[in-house]
C-alpha cells in the first residue's frame, strides 16, 4: 500500500510542479493546493498506514495507532485552506486590476 501512495505522491508532484511552470496565475494557485494536498498524503504514508486501535478508546487492544500524523495533517488542511483562499483572492484582485492573468504580463518591463 505504501508504494501505491508513493506513485500516487510522485504523480501529484510532478503535476504539481508542471503547473508552477504554466504563465497562468490560477493554475499557479492550483498547484499550490495540488502540492499540500500531496505533502499531506506524504505525511500520512510516511507515518506507516498503520491498523490499529484509537489509543484513547481501549486498553486491551495488540496495536495501537499514532495519533500525531494525523493531527498534523488536520492542522495543515486548515493552513493549506487558508493559503489557497488567500491565493485565489489575491488572483483574482490581480486580474480585476490589470485584466490579465498572464505572468509574463503582469511582469512589466525592465524600464519600469
Amino acid at each position: 500500500m505504501e508504494l501505491l501512495m508513493s506513485i500516487v505522491i510522485g504523480i501529484i508532484f510532478s503535476v504539481s510542479i508542471y503547473l508552477f511552470m504554466s504563465k497562468n496565475l490560477l493554475r499557479v494557485a492550483v498547484a499550490t493546493l495540488l502540492l499540500s494536498h500531496g505533502v499531506h498524503l506524504l505525511l500520512v504514508t510516511m507515518s506507516g498506514l498503520q491498523r490499529g486501535a484509537s489509543p484513547i478508546l481501549s486498553f486491551d487492544a495488540e496495536a495501537y495507532t499514532d495519533p500525531l500524523p494525523h493531527a498534523l495533517v488536520l492542522t495543515a488542511i486548515v493552513i493549506s485552506f487558508a493559503v489557497t483562499a488567500l491565493l485565489l483572492v489575491m488572483s483574482y484582485r490581480t486580474y480585476k486590476v490589470h485584466k490579465t492573468d498572464d505572468l509574463e504580463k503582469l511582469r512589466g518591463s525592465a524600464d519600469e
